[in-house]
């Protein structure tokens, strides 16, 4: 049995125990049996403990701490705009490769790949950066319609989870638009309320800065544009989806995130790469500097192989 246990806030023995007793039931229940002596051979091997092995725990280092958010406000790196968000919503203090990236994009307006374990914060070191361009784009509390992001992601349920997290996020600032177009995007506005209420329940309301349907996306490009690369691909084919590329409503724009940029290798990651050189030549006619390119993963690789984690980005 293996587990995470997050500074020992619950107890791995209790919930070895009662895993133990719940998967015994089930294995009785399962396999009833009529004959006495075969019964209880069969219970006393239960009983032996061979199914169930350790609890074993595994302790994880905590990472290195980098700047505060306030640190960084004060200092003129990030917006003031930050300091109105609840607490909670992001990290008071960061890790020490969450500050070191958000300087990079946002001081040196660098290209980077962020290649750190999962739950480290790789999403805020993206998130973050592309938030305060957005504010810092604001006319008097107004931020005009078109893309300023592009987050791409291999599947559906990646686009999901963090279309999931804006939300929770971006309740708190709805100057900032945002909206997936995948496959599963419904094309007019009432069919993309119902789903979103077959989803969410009845009672639930889209917030007023969420594109849920794409005519809606059309009309009203989004800030923050999730989808993944099979989609992608579609849209710069389709004249009707031009919008999002060219145009008056298409010239903020500033970045493109590869989420698990590990799984677009071999001949894959050569059909990604002409599909980033295709979207690129359309957006900002392939000038370089325009774009910062953010690539993040768990598994690309640790701090001795930096040279090859760049060369494959």
């Amino acid at each position: 049995m293996r587990m995470c246990v997050n500074k020992m806030t619950v107890n791995p023995f209790k919930i070895k125990k009662g895993l133990e007793t719940r998967y015994l039931q089930y294995l009785k229940t399962l396999f009833p049996i009529s004959h006495q002596e075969i019964k209880n051979s069969f219970n006393e091997q239960l009983a032996s403990g061979e199914f169930i092995r350790g609890p074993f725990i595994e302790i994880t280092p905590p990472y290195e701490k980098g700047e505060t958010l306030q640190s960084l406000i004060n200092e003129g790196i990030l917006s003031e705009c930050f300091s109105y968000f609840p607490k909670g919503v992001f990290p008071e203090t960061f890790h020490y490769h969450q500050s070191e990236a958000l300087k990079k994009i946002i001081l040196e307006d660098k290209n980077i790949v962020v290649a750190s374990g999962t739950g480290s914060g790789k999403t805020e070191s993206f998130l973050i950066p592309i938030f305060n361009t957005i504010f810092s784009q604001s006319v008097n509390g107004r931020i005009e319609d078109g893309v300023r992001a592009l987050i791409l992601y291999p599947m559906n349920a990646l686009v999901n989870d963090q279309l999931d997290r804006l939300r929770k996020i971006l309740q708190h600032c709805q100057e900032i638009t945002f909206g997936r177009y995948t496959g599963e995007t419904p094309e007019t506005k009432l069919n993309g309320l119902s789903q979103y209420k077959r989803i969410h329940g009845n009672s639930a309301e889209p917030l007023p800065n969420e594109r849920i349907c794409r005519e809606d996306m059309r009309l009203h490009p989004p800030h923050i544009f999730l989808t993944n690369y099979a989609m992608l691909e579609y849209l710069l084919l389709r004249p009707e989806d031009n919008v999002f590329f060219s145009g008056e409503h298409a010239k903020y724009w500033k970045y493109i995130v590869i989420d698990e940029a590990h799984i677009y290798s071999g001949a894959k990651g050569l059909e990604i790469s002409m599909l980033l050189r295709r979207l690129k030549d359309q957006i900002v006619q392939s000038q370089e500097g325009r774009i910062t390119c953010i690539a993040t993963s768990a598994t690309l690789g640790g701090e001795s192989s930096k040279r090859e984690v760049a060369k494959f980005a």
